[in-house]
């Protein structure tokens, strides 16, 4: 939910502003927003001019979306929640250029199948995911060329598919919206003749040109509650923290230096606030304001300057652009008011400095490579990655392969659905952990006693309910307990009984690459497992090198003598060079009775 400004046109922002709820003790709050919105609504109503009415809808709009993001925040219960090392990536190279190189030099393409013969998906493969703790953090823009195919045909890489086009066409990929780098190459289809894909010109080398913008240094500031009203200045930056709460902090930062003039239409954000509970770690983040009041005011006057024009014009926008250019000049520092899930000890304020910053540009040329996750045949198709990249959730996640069975209770949530009253819903969840991976397949019959109750004239439990065997269910496997109220002599109040649950004792072992067992193979960077020794059913394996830090997987292929076949063995590619690894299989099965009283919930009046 960071938020800035202008925002999104104001269709979006008012199905934001009608769907999210509000808090009992923000009625007030709320009514008087929605009061603003209606008021806004109908004074947009009374714009004739469309260019106008669009630019009074984004920025009135977007006001309106902040305040209700501003509300919903403040309000928001404080449920601890951690959270990874957002600057984790930098900590592993020396200087952010290193990082940049990296990230450039770990892509590479993965040839996809698809569905249709005449459609071939292209699937770039970062070194850093697109979200998440591992996110490459420096601006950075990723541009296609062309493909040449296996008949050495160059297609030029077009914008949107063509309909009109007779020929084979490059274009971004329709069937993945998370993923916007994803390519699909189309062939040509003619009535009444059937091509199979694999007898269509393949896909063998990618042709583009990445940028990556790298500060020339970025600085870090420890903060707690005794800097509140204070500024911090290192070198040319400066951090004030105004105002540290249970759950938020509000932070200025500026910079006396101007942004290199390089980089100065580019869209930066140089500033990144993280926040740690007393126990250390990281807490996750719920949001984030990015407007201070005076921001807030100066946008509130444009907007009201906007409302008493009859028409767009050029030389209004200009005015409105040379404001805010004479505003921001003013004011340089940037804002933020950051909500965090749990309360702070002390906050890590980063802050990229571009004052100086290195450009790298590179012409990419990428050999596809066809490395499905079920791959028939024996071939093994080297995967070499010219870069290392560490996985910094491994040490963490892999702590949970001793799991406390009174941890794993303590997890649980139980989530209940009562809109359809045949088929209400119990449903007995926890985080999902390393050890829930290794626990196979899970013993066909468990007792898992429930029994339901009505509720007296005070809200207790009274006498339990006697119920026909088919009115409820209970799927030990899947966690999940089902009833159909249609069956129950009266409405259920509570539920009491136990849900079984699994814990896997696993043995770790540590193994050197030099003294590998048989069926364990390295081949470069890619570890061969043999499924016949070492199912993937029972058995993980990480890999370090010689740093001692644990390597990320870039791939997993399994390999079967035939489609569809059983595996025969399984290859693991990493960015880097393993010089041990670790196993973790599965010994044993360990029950776990989790015993729950519940308050049901009421199915809704119609």
């Amino acid at each position: 939910m960071d938020l800035r400004l202008p925002l999104v046109c104001l269709g979006i922002s008012m199905a934001l502003l009608v769907t999210s709820g509000c808090s009992p003790e923000d009625k007030h709050s709320q009514a008087s927003l929605e009061e603003r919105t209606a008021a806004f609504e109908k004074s947009l109503d009374t714009l004739q001019d469309p260019q106008l009415k669009d630019a009074v809808a984004e920025l009135g709009g977007s006001l309106l979306l902040l305040e209700r993001a501003r509300l919903k925040l403040q309000d928001m219960p404080i449920q601890t929640e951690y959270g990874e090392d957002d600057l984790a990536l930098l900590k592993h190279y020396p200087d952010s250029q290193t990082l940049s190189d990296t990230y450039i030099n770990g892509l590479f393409i993965l040839r996809r199948n698809n569905s249709s013969d005449y459609l071939t998906d292209l699937e770039p493969v970062f070194p850093f995911s697109s979200s998440g703790a591992s996110e490459f953090p420096f601006p950075h823009t990723l541009e296609w060329q062309s493909v040449t195919l296996s008949n050495q045909q160059v297609v030029t890489f077009q914008n949107e598919w063509s309909e009109t086009d007779p020929g084979i066409q490059l274009s971004p990929s329709s069937a993945n919206v998370s993923n916007p780098d994803d390519l699909t190459v189309t062939y040509p289809f003619t009535d009444g003749i059937e091509i199979q894909n694999s007898q269509q010109p393949q896909p063998v080398m990618l042709q583009g040109t990445v940028e990556v913008v790298a500060p020339a240094n970025v600085v870090h500031f420890n903060l707690t509650a005794k800097d509140v009203g204070h500024t911090r200045t290192e070198g040319t930056i400066s951090v004030t923290l105004l105002a540290l709460g249970n759950n938020f902090a509000e932070v200025e930062i500026s910079n006396s230096a101007p942004v290199a003039e390089q980089v100065r239409d580019l869209p930066l954000d140089p500033l990144i606030i993280q926040a740690r509970d007393t126990s250390g770690q990281f807490l996750s983040h719920a949001g984030a304001i990015n407007q201070n009041a005076e921001q807030l005011a100066f946008y509130q006057q444009q907007l009201a300057r906007m409302l008493k024009q009859t028409e767009w014009s050029a030389s209004f926008a200009q005015q409105l652009d040379d404001e805010q250019q004479a505003f921001e000049r003013k004011h340089p520092g940037q804002y933020s008011k950051v909500y965090f899930k749990g309360a702070i000890e002390q906050l890590d304020v980063s802050v990229l400095d571009f004052s100086r910053a290195d450009i790298t540009r590179k012409a990419l040329k990428l050999p596809v490579h066809r490395l499905d996750k079920t791959i028939a045949g024996k071939e093994i198709e080297p995967l070499p990655i010219p870069v290392v990249v560490y996985d910094d959730q491994a040490a963490n996640y892999l702590k949970d392969a001793a799991l406390d069975p009174e941890h794993l209770k303590q997890q649980v949530v139980i989530i209940q659905s009562v809109e359809d009253a045949s088929a209400a819903t119990l449903e007995f969840t926890h985080p999902a952990t390393f050890n829930d991976e290794l626990l196979g397949t899970l013993p066909e019959t468990s007792i898992a006693p429930v029994t339901f109750f009505a509720e007296d004239e005070n809200g207790k439990r009274s006498d339990p309910l006697e119920l026909p065997a088919e009115a409820f269910d209970i799927d030990p496997e899947t966690g999940v307990i089902t009833y159909d109220l249609n069956l129950f002599p009266e409405t259920p109040a509570y539920a009491v009984g136990s849900m079984p649950m699994y814990i896997a004792a696993i043995d770790k072992h540590t193994l050197e690459v030099a003294h590998l067992p048989k069926g364990l193979e390295l081949k470069g960077n890619a570890l061969v497992v043999d499924q016949a020794l070492f199912p993937s059913e029972a058995w993980r394996f990480y890999a370090k090198d010689a740093t001692g830090n644990y390597l990320k997987k870039a791939l997993a292929v399994s390999h079967s003598a035939e489609p569809h076949g059983p595996a025969l063995f399984d290859v693991h590619y990493f960015y880097g060079q393993p010089t041990q690894f670790e196993s973790y299989t599965r010994t044993d099965l360990t029950p776990v009775q989790y015993g729950f009283e519940v308050k049901l919930d009421k199915v809704p009046a119609d």
